[in-house]
């Protein structure tokens, strides 16, 4: 979920835009969802 590159922490998940910084949303096959507040975007 996080990269560190020459001294630097980025992050590489997709964060929730309702829970905010700190909350990734789970990948899926056809949608990324966040495990906190069910929110969910399907892929087209």
């Amino acid at each position: 979920m996080y990269e560190v590159k020459d001294g630097k922490v980025s992050r590489k998940g997709q964060t929730c835009p309702r829970c905010g910084d700190g909350v990734f949303m789970a990948a899926h096959k056809d949608r990324v969802s966040c495990g906190k507040c069910g929110y969910t975007e399907y892929k087209k």
